[in-house]
């Protein structure tokens, strides 16, 4: 696996008892907050696929308390010593972490659950959608085949 740089990835705590479970996400007191800007749930259907896209200003914080995801990062930041790397993490509550995505990074997820995969999102922006840009899934200009 390679890295990107400026992505984090933290192991998230999850407490469970008979009543059920309580998954951690982001605190306010978390080294890697920066602000909070809106939260949202992208919900993903067995076997599809969203993305990709790249934000401009927003830092993405993702993690995904329903189902499997394997969420896809390229980094096409040209003045990084990781410029064009692609990075691949599964998260579940089985792989329960916290990915901090900052801008200029291409994004696309895919659910590989047998059920609908919730991804959720705390961003550090509201989302602008004259801060974001989009690419076809099989555009060539990112070098990742979804069916490998």
């Amino acid at each position: 696996m390679s890295s990107i740089s400026g992505v984090l990835v933290e192991k998230l705590k999850q407490f469970e008892n008979e009543k059920g479970k309580v998954l951690h996400m982001l605190r306010a007191d978390n080294p890697n907050f920066i602000s909070f800007g809106e939260v949202y749930f992208s919900q993903i259907n067995p076997g599809k696929i969203k993305g990709w896209h790249k934000q401009l200003k927003m830092t993405l914080n993702y993690a995904v308390p329903v189902g499997k995801v394997k969420l896809v990062l390229y980094d096409a930041r040209e003045d990084t010593a990781t410029y064009k790397n692609i990075l691949e993490i599964m998260l579940s509550q089985e792989e329960y972490y916290l990915v901090t995505i900052p801008p200029g990074i291409w994004v696309s997820f895919k659910a590989i659950s047998d059920s609908v995969a919730l991804l959720v999102n705390c961003a550090t922006h509201p989302h602008s959608d004259k801060e974001c840009e989009h690419l076809a899934i099989e555009d060539k200009q990112i070098p990742y085949n979804w069916d490998e």
